[in-house]
């Protein structure tokens, strides 16, 4: 349970007294927040504790206080807390009589209490709450994985059942009830055909709400399924909206369903899905259960170093992702280690073993195309090949995430290039300057220095070439006027009437880098 005014009252170390209010104290407390500002509700989020001494109030005038504390209320504030022995000796009538007036809990807070210890201990009630709930969803979780393996759907709803107290039930891709526990909710579950009916128009994976008069309990609906067509349905009744363990249990029980209500299709497509819950799983940063989900059939590809692969279809027909799975998964079949393969619509993701045969065999792909094309590196944007790869550089469990989006910028970086494979270690070794030959980048160049070249067009002066070597310089006057072969006062000039022209301070790095970058994406090939 999350701390609420009551637990605090009977904090031992805090000493708080119940002034107003008396009837409300078994709120949840969200926050505990210290405002001394007479109006702190555009602060406020709802559900907090406010700490105040009186400092900027008029705490000693009736119209005031009902007007303040009203606004405290209407704001969603669960109590008030007044430090006596700062500003006032006692908390003041007009505070106490609007606060019982409104039904405000007042607690009146001892000198030898600190703001802070209140706050502390708040926080760590919401963290002890937090980690109850974490591992009552872990449990939720064992619990579940051994019902669907031993009992199948029927076992995993009433484990799923009695973990949020309520009832669940699974629907086909007809709509049509499968298996609902504990054996009263059957009915209820029929009730909701129409809405799974109109759940499955959704692109998966899709979430509903269920209320009305017409049911008597909180429904959820999520839909089941890696395709984009939902093959299944669940739902969740409950009493109450879900607390933080219900939902970790909900969503272990949609990642069991997606895989037991899956088993219909090839050995080769279940692989795919399980494979894409645990990347799912590894990307959430939940590499425990994924390796509990994944069981052997990955072997020690979840523990070793791995690369992740994310490779696009530019083409309408997407027949170069079906032959580089297949280039990945014989090279991996040959060399007898796990791959961890993922269609994903235009996309394919691929977790490969570091040094492996799997992610040499993208390398290869990669290097052979780069050879039919007479080994040009980079080409014209439109000139794209229907295929475009990035390479993660390798990394461990815990890294998935940060290893999925290197592959993702490996990718924009290929594709923007033209290039069929970039590596994201090779963006990291090389240098940032031939990123500049982007098109914006040399666009904004060219706005940035404009008014520069139209100055020295004129005749009236050098300026860019002594901003630049200013700036090569790094602002040395001496060197930088010597290499121009003029005085330092004249070099000294030019970059006042720089500042002028730009209308922009030289002293900001900010400003010098960007005319730097500038400088180095409008020079001369």
């Amino acid at each position: 349970m999350p701390p609420t005014l009551a637990s605090l009252v009977h904090h031992s170390a805090l000493k708080l007294t119940v002034r107003a209010g008396e009837g409300r104290l078994d709120v949840p407390v969200r926050w505990a927040h210290v405002s001394e500002l007479a109006d702190p509700v555009p602060y406020m989020e709802g559900g907090e504790l406010l700490l105040v001494t009186a400092l900027k109030l008029d705490a000693e005038e009736p119209e005031a206080m009902r007007r303040y504390v009203r606004r405290l209320v209407g704001a969603g504030v669960v109590g008030l807390g007044f430090a006596v022995g700062v500003n006032y000796d006692e908390i003041p009538k007009a505070l106490v009589d609007a606060c019982a007036q409104e039904g405000l809990p007042l607690l009146e807070v001892p000198r030898r209490t600190p703001f802070l210890a209140i706050t502390k201990a708040v926080s760590a009630a919401i963290a002890a709450d937090q980690y109850r709930a974490v591992t009552a969803g872990f449990a939720a979780q064992r619990e579940l994985t051994k019902q669907a393996l031993g009992e199948g759907p029927e076992g995993l709803l009433g484990a799923l059942a009695a973990q949020v107290d309520g009832w669940a039930a699974l629907y086909d891709a007809s709509g049509a009830v499968v298996a609902a526990a504990p054996d009263w909710a059957g009915r209820r579950a029929t009730r909701l055909t129409a809405d799974v009916e109109r759940l499955r128009e959704r692109p998966a994976p899709a979430s509903s709400v269920v209320g009305g008069p017409e049911h008597e309990d909180r429904i959820e609906l999520h839909s089941i399924g890696t395709g984009r067509r939902p093959r299944a349905a669940l739902a969740v009744g409950t009493a109450a909206a879900l607390g933080t363990a219900e939902r970790y249990a909900v969503h272990s029980a949609i990642a069991l369903l997606t895989l037991t209500t899956e088993r219909s299709r090839s050995l080769h497509a279940a692989e795919q899905r399980i494979g894409a819950a645990v990347l799912r799983m590894l990307l959430a940063g939940e590499p425990d259960h994924a390796r509990a989900v994944a069981g052997d059939l990955y072997g020690e590809l979840l523990d070793a170093p791995f690369r992740i692969v994310v490779a696009e279809s530019v083409a309408p027909s997407g027949g170069r992702l079906d032959a580089l799975t297949e280039l990945v998964e014989s090279a991996a079949a040959r060399a007898g280690e796990s791959v961890l393969v993922v269609p994903e619509g235009e996309r394919l993701v691929v977790l490969a073993a570091d040094d492996g045969a799997a992610a040499g065999a993208c390398l290869e792909y990669a290097a052979e195309h780069e050879a039919a094309r007479g080994g040009v590196r980079d080409q014209a944007p439109g000139d794209e090949e229907e295929l475009v790869v990035g390479l993660s550089a390798p990394a461990g469990p815990i890294a998935a995430a940060a290893a999925y989006k290197q592959a993702e910028q490996a990718l924009s970086v290929a594709r923007r290039r033209g290039r069929v494979l970039v590596e994201h270690e090779q963006l990291a070794a090389g240098s940032v300057l031939p990123l500049l030959a982007d098109d914006a980048v040399k666009a904004f160049a060219d706005g940035l220095l404009r008014a520069l070249h139209d100055h020295d067009a004129t005749g009236r002066g050098d300026l860019v070439a002594s901003l630049r070597a200013w700036l090569s310089r790094h602002g040395q006057w001496d060197a930088a006027a010597a290499d121009l072969g003029v005085h330092r006062h004249t070099l000294r000039y030019r970059m006042r009437r720089v500042e002028e022209i730009l209308g922009r301070s030289l002293d900001d790095p900010d400003v010098r880098m960007e005319l730097w970058l500038a400088l180095k994406a409008t020079a001369p090939e």
